[in-house]
């Protein structure tokens, strides 16, 4: 006689057997993570890298079953950029976003990314470092003890404020007290334009502005939105003088500490939220003009050809050249065509 098992047997046992690996999960729920790790920004909550970035690290946690949990700190909750950067270092922070203009000062190729006038738009300047000069940049990186993920989140062109007048042109530039983050390229960008710039980590750029520290800085629409910067500033002129994105940045110990399992589920995720990322921050950066005039401020064009003269007769590009070096520069100018 053949042995015969009956539907309600099996589903019984099935049932048993479900249970008993949803109570193993649990038990291993309740014992908590087994890494416990923390990211941080200099960007508020409500910034489309905080909210993609708040979700990536959700589906991390679901995704490895609780085993990493990253906990989320924006907005300088841990201090400005150069104080997360030295943290990120150390290992008291494991995962950081950041600018390569800031990432300069450990990386000198990496500010490569936001050379004056070097891309027209967002879309051009990703070709660009999601190709051979990303590449390129990211072993630099990794060269000085840091993991670079592969995709940047997007900042967006970068546009000048200020409290007293527009900058139409090179001319309206000349002595003008702008806030700069604190990367090299950015103070010899603007001095090369004859302004007078200033370094401000952003933790403190609007109370820098609120008391006249400094009259503008430059950023794109949506941090001058996020970051109530209209509340202080006046006028706002469409310069797209300079690219932004965000290198999402690890601990090397941190990174190399995580099994390979837990290592394919956060870079699948990182990849996945970074273009979505991407696409946020383009639409809303598309749809701030208006609404930063709404909100009162003065927006013009700028005349940007006299903005590139200034640069080309005071050797900006000449000098940056020589400082990243020919191997990366001719990445960058493939992409772009010739700037020095």
């Amino acid at each position: 006689m053949k042995n015969s098992i009956s539907r309600s047997r099996f589903s019984a046992g099935a049932a048993a057997a479900f249970a008993g690996i949803a109570a193993v999960k649990s038990r291993a729920l309740a014992v908590g993570p087994q890494f416990t790790y923390k990211y941080a920004s200099n960007i508020s909550v409500d910034h489309p890298l905080n909210v993609r970035m708040t979700q990536m690290w959700n589906a991390v946690n679901h995704e490895t079953n609780g085993r990493l949990k990253v906990q989320v700190f924006p907005n300088n909750q841990l201090g400005g950029d150069p104080a997360m950067l030295t943290q990120l270092r150390s290992g008291a922070l494991q995962f950081f976003t950041l600018d390569g203009g800031i990432l300069q000062s450990v990386v000198p190729v990496a500010a490569i990314q936001g050379v004056g006038f070097a891309f027209k738009n967002s879309a051009e300047a990703f070709a660009t470092m999601d190709g051979p000069l990303g590449t390129y940049v990211g072993k630099e990186i990794e060269a000085k003890g840091l993991y670079a993920f592969e995709k940047m989140w997007e900042n967006g062109m970068r546009q000048i404020t200020s409290s007293n007048h527009a900058m139409k042109n090179a001319d309206d530039l000349r002595s003008f007290k702008v806030r700069t983050p604190p990367g090299r390229l950015w103070v010899d960008l603007f001095k090369s334009l004859g302004a007078a710039p200033t370094p401000i980590a952003f933790n403190e750029v609007y109370l820098a502005l609120q008391n006249h520290t400094v009259d503008g800085q430059e950023n794109p629409f949506a941090i001058i939105d996020t970051a109530r910067l209209y509340e202080v500033q006046k006028y706002l002129t469409v310069t797209n003088h300079m690219w932004s994105a965000f290198w999402l940045l690890g601990n090397g110990d941190a990174w190399k500490g995580l099994p390979p399992d837990i290592q394919s589920v956060v870079s699948k995720n990182a990849a996945k939220y970074a273009l979505l990322q991407r696409r946020d921050t383009a639409l809303l950066n598309a749809s701030l003009e208006d609404k930063l005039k709404r909100r009162g401020m003065l927006v013009a064009n700028a005349e940007t050809a006299s903005f590139r003269a200034k640069l080309r007769e005071s050797k900006f590009y000449e000098r940056w050249k020589a400082e990243f070096g020919t191997a990366a520069w001719d990445l960058l100018e493939a992409r772009t065509g010739k700037l020095a």
